[in-house]
């Protein structure tokens, strides 16, 4: 079985060998397309995503709070809600 010297040395020519090809500039050409691509789209981050998420929860709950206080408030006045 191979020592892992041996093994690390092959690993790093290879990569001195990737990144001296072809290969490594179409990888950063791709990036470079999908980085244009995605900025005209319209997306959004993962922390401005949680944070809409939560604040949707809250409102939610808020929401229900004042319904149930709203049918509590017609039951005692009466009047039945819509």
């Amino acid at each position: 079985m191979p020592d892992a010297k041996f093994l690390d040395d092959i690993a790093g020519k290879f990569s001195a060998l990737l990144a001296a090809s072809p290969a490594k500039d179409l990888e950063k050409n791709v990036r470079a397309l999908l980085a244009a691509t995605f900025s005209r789209l319209d997306l959004v981050t993962r922390e401005e995503f949680d944070i809409q998420r939560e604040l949707l929860t809250r409102t939610r709950e808020r929401l229900a709070l004042l319904e149930t206080r709203i049918a509590e408030l017609e039951a005692k006045s009466g009047r039945p809600g819509t």
